[in-house]
């Protein structure tokens, strides 16, 4: 029953979660989620668009950070169209070598986006030419998109998957582009595809029925009651296009801490939840979204206790009303607030009130000439960012000050 297989977590806050109408990230923000992301384990980071013009910089940047070992051993994924010319222009452009190749497979899609232009073979020879130059431009893994495959019919999904894995592709996604699956639905057909391709499958599920963490864990137990690996997306908050995607920390504690699940299947062993709470925290700090009351593991009330009942238990023996343990997520105590006086860095401050920042983090500069530079490129990431910075933040410039520079270059 899938007991050889594992399940791996891809995050596409950087991908998806970018193209939440109204929201956007600056792209050292972007950085910092991928350095959080590396921390907790994530198997692989949908980083961004290799195609877009100004996504490049912070892309290469960042596979910079991947070859000095600072973002490792996580993977750094690129999201592309499966047309050949995105793919030569995603390596012309990018260091990008792993990449994520989507096409739109269902019969709505065919007559409804692309307006009967294209049959279904060819989308097919279209997917398998794009594969055959990603492989040809250096790919070391490829990842193939079915757009919709929800509503895709079954039988063509798997000839779809057969060809894309016989061009070279090695694992196939399974979008549930409109949420419009359940878990029941989604278990028959991941495991249908499975059994039929041998191929491991990628969920990716939205949320517009509120079912997009069942529908992932469903799906995963369909791949490997079928033999082979899963890999679930996620997104921070779960944000993400209309409703949203499966949330990160929600999905992994389904799977660990769900009745009967995490002892029956296994989750990639470097998962760490230790900074779930400051994952999370900042996502909702860089989009201007706020977490939810009831989040799950990080709104404020999910550890919070007022009916006499359950304050009376949770005092006795907390397990009688809380699943799992709030340090396990890195909450800890209750933030400290501090009062008084308190300097900050912004993109008009001086260098005295910069040089108490960064001696409160306990970081020195060997001169003035370093310290000025510096505070020029902590002035930029607040125009950058149009936000405070935080302390994370700010280490990070004054530890990789060249990168730092690279991410916040955006040429027109």
């Amino acid at each position: 029953m899938g007991s050889n297989n594992k399940i791996y977590i891809i995050d596409v806050t950087n991908r998806d979660g970018v193209q939440t109408s109204r929201l956007g990230l600056a792209k050292l923000e972007k950085t910092m989620l991928n350095l959080y992301l590396n921390e907790m384990g994530i198997y692989q980071s949908e980083f961004g668009f290799p195609v877009t013009r100004h996504e490049v910089n912070y892309l290469n940047a960042n596979l910079r950070l991947a070859e000095m070992g600072v973002i490792k051993p996580m993977l750094l994924q690129g999201w592309l169209r499966a047309i050949k010319e995105d793919v030569d222009k995603a390596f012309d452009r990018t260091k990008v070598r792993h990449v994520n190749l989507s096409m739109s497979t269902s019969e709505q899609m065919l007559f409804g986006k692309f307006q009967g232009r294209k049959s279904r073979q060819d989308v097919i020879d279209m997917m398998v030419e794009a594969v055959h130059t990603a492989k040809q431009r250096g790919a070391l893994t490829i990842g193939v998109n079915a757009e919709d495959a929800s509503r895709t019919d079954l039988d063509y999904l798997v000839e779809f998957a057969l060809a894309a894995k016989e061009a070279g592709a090695c694992r196939l996604r399974y979008c549930d582009t409109l949420g419009y699956d359940n878990p029941f639905t989604i278990y028959e057909r991941v495991y249908y595809m499975a059994s039929k391709t041998k191929m491991p499958i990628e969920m990716h599920c939205h949320n517009d029925l509120g079912m997009a963490v069942a529908c992932s864990l469903a799906g995963a137990k369909g791949a490997l009651d079928a033999g082979v690996d899963c890999y679930i997306n996620t997104t921070v908050n779960g944000l993400g296009e209309r409703a949203g995607n499966a949330d990160l920390v929600s999905t992994i504690l389904a799977i660990t801490k769900s009745k009967d699940f995490g002892d029956r299947y296994k989750l990639d062993e470097r998962i760490n939840l230790c900074c779930a709470w400051r994952i999370a925290k900042y996502a909702s700090l860089c989009f201007g979204v706020p977490i939810p009351i009831n989040q799950v593991a990080v709104g404020a009330n999910a550890f919070a206790h007022e009916s006499g009942i359950h304050v009376d238990g949770a005092l006795k023996d907390r397990r009688n009303y809380e699943l799992f343990d709030f340090e396990e997520l890195g909450r800890g105590e209750p933030e400290i607030i501090e009062t008084g006086r308190q300097i900050t860095t912004g993109e008009y401050s001086g260098i005295k009130g910069f040089r108490n920042v960064y001696q409160r983090l306990e970081i020195e500069f060997k001169d003035d000439k370093e310290a000025e530079m510096i505070l020029d490129l902590v002035r930029y990431a607040n125009v950058h960012t149009q936000k405070p910075l935080t302390d994370d933040e700010l280490k990070f410039i004054a530890n990789y000050p060249e990168i730092a520079r690279e991410i916040m270059t955006v040429l027109p």
